[in-house]
This record gives structure tokens, C-alpha cells and sequence, in this order.
């Protein structure tokens, strides 16, 4: 009778295995995809929103700069009275308004014009941070929808070692009872599995931490995202070449394009500390009224009425300055240095980042595909091993053993996937090539 408990116990681990990690995964009724959560993630994410709030304010800012270049319109207007006493005469009393229109226009600047063309700069700045922010919202999209599935399958593959070794105890106890096994079996087999117990408080925690920060992220509550369809199938690099991907984070890359920007508007700076040695040529027109109205002691009343115009052209030529201009020059010739010398750092930190991410997903999908190899091996030691309990040449620990081998390395597994997936959009982000279509592509990988 004992023989058979021993026999059947282990197969009804597994099957308790497989029950309870398939109670783990999320429906498909409530599950939500990589992409639905990204959509709201960007109408959601104050980080972002931010981001592209500061992108829409830049057109203001550079029609502010053009306004520079176009004419301008002004009026001014005038209440006033004046109580005089001159001499031999009493108390006078004088009433005055006036009004003013004046136009200036701006003929030739060349201040304003090296303005505009570096508030024009600032749109390709802004373009590049935007996308740097979407990039950046994307990872951490993908990070924190990973981080769940990947607390879930910890939680299930703890919950699953938990009822193996449940049954494995039970198992010590009853061999122990009929004395076919010593009470050392038994003891091994608690101590396992108080450890699991605690293993599970811990990994059904984290998933609660790890569910809160996705749905702190999207603006969402109780959202489960899809797992992975099965049988999981991951793409290779492309191109399998580190220094292409470099190749192109050097011109797409948002942290280079704002450094040449930077550069850019340094240039522009330097010409317009330059065009402090030129002259201003402005056409200006003014129209103007005032009347006046005065009251002498004997009660007469005087009165004036006058209407100026006027139309001309004003140059300012700044001769001598003081020196002010020509350090002036210089300091935006060493800034100019400066901003050079930020896009080369700017150049080789992107380069580095970028062979970085390359390799390390690399690595991971060969990490990916040693450890499908141990899952295999692992499967077939335990069912050896169980094999050899049953027939009494193997004790009750080392199918414990087996069997925790065999759960960890599918909890690593899984946690190896789930990285090489986000590797993959950590590497086109450090090309500057990560868009909302690579989030589709890994949805493609969701189960729906």
C-alpha cells in the first residue's frame, strides 16, 4: 500500500503544478493589451503631457521672435492741467490732451534676424524632446506591464513548488507512519516547505506592488495585462551588428539632436554678438494731435489746436562700446567651443549606451534559449529522480531538490523572456529609433 502512495504522488504534483499556473494567468476577457495601455498611458502620464505641453508653447515662442522683423503700431494719449502764476498776473489756469500714433519698422537688424533663425532652432529642439519623452514613456510602459507578468509567473511557480512539496510531505509523513521512511524526510520536507510559504507571502506582494505601479502609470485600476502567446517565439537582432545600430542612434538619437542644436544656436549666437558692430536702420512715421485750453483771472479764454506728422528713417551705429561687444564675441566663440565639445560627449555617450543595449540583448536571447535547454533538462531530472524515489534509490530530498530546480529555472525562464522583449525596445531607444509601432510589434506577441 505504501508503494503505491509513493507512485502516485508525484503525478498528482504535477498536476496540481499545472492547475495552479494556469489559475495565474489573466483572462482574456479582462486582460488588456501592450498597445490599449500605452494609448492611455499617453493621455494619462503627467511626465509626458508635460513634455508636450512645453512642445506646443515653442511656436508662440518663436512668432514672438519674428515679431521682431515685422512692424509695429502704438498710441498714447494725454489728460493734463496746469496752474500758473506769473508775474503781475493772477492765479492762470492751462487744460492740454494730446494723442500720439507712431509706427516703427524695422529696414535692417541684424540682431533680430540671427534671433528668429535660433527661435526656429528651438522647434527642432522641441521635436527632439518630445520624442525622447515618447521613447521614454514607452520603456516604462513595457517595464511596468512586464514587471506583472513577470510577478505573476514568480507568484504561480511559487504557488505551484508550494503544492509539490505539500504532497511530497504528505508523502514523508505517511512513509513514516507505515515505516518505510525516517523522520528526517518528513522534517526536510516541512522546513521546504515553511520556506515556500514565506517565498509565496513575498512574491504575492510584489505583484501587488508591481500592479500598482502599472495602474498608477496608465491611470487605470485592476488592469491585467496579456501574457505571452505560447509556444514564445523571439525575434532575432536586426541588423546583427552593433556599430550599424550606432551608425544610426548618431542621427537619430534625441540626446545628439539636441546637442547639435545646441551647437547650432551657439553659432547663431556668436553672429549675433557680431551684428552688435553693425548698424540699425529702422523707418518710422508718427501722427499726432494736442490741443490746449487756458483761463486768465479776468475770465478770458484762450485756445490751440496743432496736428504733426512726421515720416523718416533712424539709423543707430554703435561706434564705441566700450569693449562690450568685442568680449561679447568672445565669450560666445568659447561657448561655441563649449556646445562642440557637449555634442561630441553627447556623441560618444549614445554610442556607448547603444553598443551596451546591443550586447546585453544579445546575451539575453542566449540566456533565453540556455535556460529553455535547463527547463528540459530539469523536467527529465525530476522525472528521473521521482522515478528513483519510487523504486527506493533516491530520498525525499532530492526530489525537493529537483523540484525547486525545476521552478526556478522556469520562473527564470520567463523573467529571461520578458527582458530580452524589453531589451529590445531599450536598444532601439538608445538608437533613437524606439516608435508606437515597436510597441505593436511586441503586442503581436500577446495573447489577445
Amino acid at each position: 500500500m505504501s508503494t503505491f502512495n509513493r507512485q502516485s504522488r508525484p503525478l498528482g504534483a504535477l498536476c496540481v503544478l499545472t492547475s495552479l499556473v494556469l489559475s495565474t494567468l489573466p483572462t482574456v476577457a479582462s486582460a488588456e493589451s501592450l498597445q490599449e495601455l500605452y494609448e492611455a498611458a499617453r493621455g494619462f502620464d503627467a511626465v509626458y503631457q508635460a513634455a508636450r505641453a512645453n512642445a506646443d508653447s515653442v511656436q508662440y515662442r518663436v512668432a514672438q521672435a519674428e515679431a521682431l522683423q515685422k512692424p509695429s503700431l502704438s498710441a498714447t494719449a494725454s489728460l493734463g492741467t496746469a496752474l500758473t502764476d506769473p508775474p503781475n498776473i493772477s492765479m492762470k489756469s492751462t487744460h492740454s490732451a494730446r494723442a500720439e500714433l507712431s509706427g516703427r519698422y524695422p529696414v535692417f537688424n541684424r540682431a533680430n534676424a540671427v534671433t528668429v533663425a535660433q527661435s526656429r532652432k528651438s522647434l527642432v529642439l522641441a521635436e527632439a524632446e518630445l520624442d525622447a519623452a515618447e521613447q521614454d514613456l514607452i520603456v516604462r510602459v513595457a517595464q511596468a506591464y512586464f514587471d506583472v507578468l513577470a510577478a505573476q509567473d514568480t507568484l504561480g511557480t511559487t504557488q505551484a513548488s508550494k503544492a509539490a512539496i505539500t504532497e511530497q510531505l504528505a508523502s514523508a509523513k505517511r512513509n513514516f507512519e507505515v515505516g518505510t521512511a525516517t523522520i528526517t524526510d518528513t522534517r526536510e520536507a516541512q522546513a521546504r516547505y515553511d520556506l515556500a510559504s514565506a517565498q509565496e507571502l513575498a512574491a504575492d506582494n510584489d505583484l501587488r506592488s508591481k500592479r500598482i505601479a502599472l495602474d498608477t502609470l496608465v491611470g487605470r485600476s485592476g488592469v491585467v495585462p496579456n501574457p505571452l502567446l505560447t509556444p514564445v517565439q523571439l525575434a532575432p537582432v536586426l541588423p546583427a551588428n552593433a556599430e550599424a545600430w550606432v551608425t544610426e542612434a548618431d542621427q537619430r538619437h534625441p540626446t545628439i539632436r539636441r546637442a547639435r542644436v545646441a551647437m547650432d544656436v551657439a553659432k547663431l549666437e556668436t553672429d549675433k554678438a557680431k551684428a552688435g558692430q553693425s548698424p540699425t536702420v529702422d523707418a518710422v512715421a508718427s501722427l499726432s494731435t494736442a490741443e490746449a485750453r487756458g483761463t486768465l483771472p479776468s475770465y478770458q479764454r484762450t485756445s490751440g489746436n496743432t496736428l504733426n506728422t512726421s515720416v523718416g528713417l533712424t539709423m543707430n551705429w554703435p561706434l564705441y562700446t566700450g569693449g562690450s561687444v568685442q568680449n561679447r564675441i568672445k565669450e560666445t566663440v568659447s561657448l561655441e567651443e563649449k556646445a562642440r565639445n557637449d555634442l561630441e560627449a553627447a556623441r560618444r555617450s549614445v554610442g556607448q549606451a547603444t553598443r551596451v543595449a546591443y550586447f546585453g540583448l544579445v546575451s539575453g536571447q542566449s540566456q533565453v534559449q540556455a535556460l529553455e535547454a535547463a527547463e528540459s533538462s530539469s523536467k527529465l531530472a525530476l522525472e528521473a529522480t521521482q522515478l528513483g524515489y519510487k523504486v527506493g534509490v533516491r530520498v525525499n530530498l532530492d526530489v525537493l531538490n529537483a523540484q525547486t530546480q525545476l521552478f526556478s529555472t522556469r520562473r527564470d525562464l520567463a523573467k529571461a523572456r520578458y527582458d530580452v522583449l524589453l531589451g529590445g525596445l531599450r536598444l532601439r531607444q538608445a538608437s533613437g529609433q524606439l516608435s508606437a509601432a515597436d510597441v505593436q510589434t511586441v503586442n503581436q506577441m500577446l495573447a489577445k
